[in-house]
């Protein structure tokens, strides 16, 4: 919980953070993978600084005062290629699970604002899920591109390009990647394997996880957690 941004007084809003583990290749052994923490999180500030992705509006409990500020870390611990697209899919994932306790804003007398926390643990609010972005990239290889790029493949590659693509297929945000060059043609064709890729993805994501949730209780834990 913090304070709404000045420029959106009626907004919660979202941090990100980016990690890379020194696990994931020695590379990132120190500072080794400070940049491309950085630039994986600006990028996702990028796809998400816009109104339609989250409703940022049901974050704001009391205008201008305080709001939710959903803090999105992500742990880098293995790279194997297409790490935008991993990540933008984890962090969908993690959106679609979070539960935001509700709150009551109560006022005396004198003015003075006290907030209420619901004593009931099941008694939360859920984000809307279903603008939420997932970047597609797609890595120029001579005169063709590839989806889903393995470490051999981006080695091969002298141009990407991001796409964030809704499940609707609408494109909220491209960035392109590499010290090659991409002709307006290739973009275009590009885009469009994007957004049909961008869909099928949009669309396999969203049968899991609400499989996963029809599951409740019973549901497989996997992960180095336990």
């Amino acid at each position: 919980m913090g304070t709404p941004k000045l420029e959106k007084p009626n907004e919660g809003y979202l941090e990100f953070f980016v990690d890379c583990s020194a696990n994931a290749t020695p590379e990132f052994e120190g500072r080794g993978g400070d940049d491309l923490g950085t630039e994986i999180a600006n990028t996702l500030y990028r796809i998400f600084n816009n109104k339609s992705s989250v409703d940022l509006k049901s974050l704001c409990i009391s205008p201008r005062e305080h709001c939710w500020i959903l803090y999105v870390d992500v742990l880098l611990l293995e790279c194997g290629g297409n790490l935008f697209d991993t990540i933008s899919i984890a962090v969908k994932a993690a959106l679609f699970n979070t539960r935001i306790p509700r709150v009551r804003v109560l006022e005396d007398e004198e003015g003075s604002k006290d907030i209420e926390l619901s004593d009931d643990p099941y008694d939360c609010i859920r984000l809307s899920v279903e603008n939420v972005p997932c970047i597609v990239t797609l890595c120029k290889i001579g005169y063709r591109h590839v989806v889903d790029a393995t470490l051999q493949e981006e080695a091969c590659s002298l141009a990407s390009l991001l796409v964030s693509v809704t499940s609707k297929g609408v494109v909220t945000c491209m960035r392109k990647v590499g010290k090659g060059s991409l002709d307006p043609e290739s973009i275009f064709e590009m885009m469009e394997t994007g957004k049909r890729v961008g869909k099928v993805l949009h669309a396999s994501l969203q049968s899991i996880l609400h499989k996963e949730e029809s599951l409740g209780p019973k549901r497989q834990k996997v992960g180095f957690l336990g």
